[in-house]
């Protein structure tokens, strides 16, 4: 799912020499159509190319392999504790979690996802603020 504002913050990722990537569960005619939309992302992908659907650690094992850096330095942002925040947290991710759309509001109280998550964000125009924050 596509939200107005993906596209500032991650021209700031950018700039903060990061790497910024769209990758979820979907077709991979879906990764096609996306591809097509020139979006400001080193990487879309989806899991129908992968081969492995979220919250698989397959999926997250993937992410590792695509983005620079290590596992600890990766954030990934979600809106769903038990496909997103979980297993990214298992994978050794760091998590953002996205209160937006429906599941971003029917977990944003609970407590499982206030301990899996570094940041809860409302936008991804602030998560590039908050990265930068932490790399003093």
């Amino acid at each position: 799912m596509l939200y107005q504002g993906r596209g500032p913050a991650q021209g700031a990722e950018k700039s903060l020499r990061r790497s910024a990537g769209i990758a979820g569960n979907q077709t991979a005619r879906a990764g096609q159509i996306l591809r097509g939309l020139d979006l400001p992302a080193d990487l879309v992908t989806t899991s129908a190319e992968w081969g492995a659907a979220k919250p698989d650690s397959a999926f997250f094992a993937h992410v590792i392999e695509v983005a620079p850096g290590e596992p600890r330095e990766i954030v990934y942002v979600g809106d769903h504790r038990d496909n997103d925040l979980e297993p990214a947290k298992a994978a050794g991710l760091r998590t953002a979690y996205l209160r937006r759309g429906p599941w971003g509001y029917l977990w944003a109280e609970d407590p499982k996802v206030l301990k899996l998550t570094d940041w809860r964000i409302d936008s991804l125009n602030e998560l590039p603020a908050l990265v930068a924050a932490t790399q003093g």
